[in-house]
């Protein structure tokens, strides 16, 4: 289920796909956006996308900034901060300008920092 929600502590609106939902085609938000379920596609943010524990994308996101507690499979591009969680795992290619990788997580793929641009995986 796609569900819009207010964040309590800032009074926010974010937007959440729940446990158990699957979307498949292309998503544009333009506030913070949990996913708990599964996407295959594209997602555009602008603000940031937490992928839960529970939480699949295979696809391309991109964001402001990004928490991964579960699985990406594709590509991001976050215009400041990706933040891998110990329990998540991404195989695909990276470009950010802070990336944070958590003892325990898995990363496979390639990354770009900075001004740089991602190069394709081969």
């Amino acid at each position: 289920m796609f569900n819009e929600k207010t964040n309590g502590q800032s009074g926010m609106m974010f937007n959440a796909l729940t446990a158990g939902s699957k979307i498949v085609g292309t998503i544009t938000a333009d506030s913070d956006f949990r996913i708990d379920g599964t996407i295959e596609g594209d997602l555009n943010c602008t603000g940031k996308v937490v992928i839960g524990e529970a939480g699949r994308i295979k696809g391309t996101i991109t964001c402001q900034n990004a928490e991964i507690m579960g699985l990406l499979d594709g590509k991001i591009t976050c215009s400041q901060q990706l933040s891998l969680r110990a329990n998540g795992k991404i195989v695909g290619d990276v470009h950010t300008k802070t990336l944070i990788v958590e003892p325990g997580a898995v990363f496979n793929g390639t990354c770009a920092m900075g001004g740089a641009k991602a190069e394709p995986s081969k």
